[in-house]
């Protein structure tokens, strides 16, 4: 690495950086409010089953009218 004179040297240079990086940890790490998972709705999972049954029994019906 290139030597940088305006960089702080030693402990009376300046801030810690690893005190910086701990309060940085404790911010990431701390727990938040999270919202339950088991609260979301179930409307578009049945949207999707109900699309992919309808495009079965569509695929189904073309199949059955073009052999016989």
């Amino acid at each position: 690495m290139a030597h940088n004179p305006h960089a702080p040297q030693g402990p009376a240079g300046g801030q810690d950086p690893a005190g910086s990086t701990q309060m940085f940890r404790a911010f990431v790490d701390e727990e938040g409010p999270r919202p339950p998972a088991a609260t979301q709705s179930s409307g578009p999972r049945v949207g999707l089953i109900v699309g992919i049954v309808a495009a079965v029994a569509v695929i189904a019906a073309v199949v059955w009218f073009a052999l016989s």
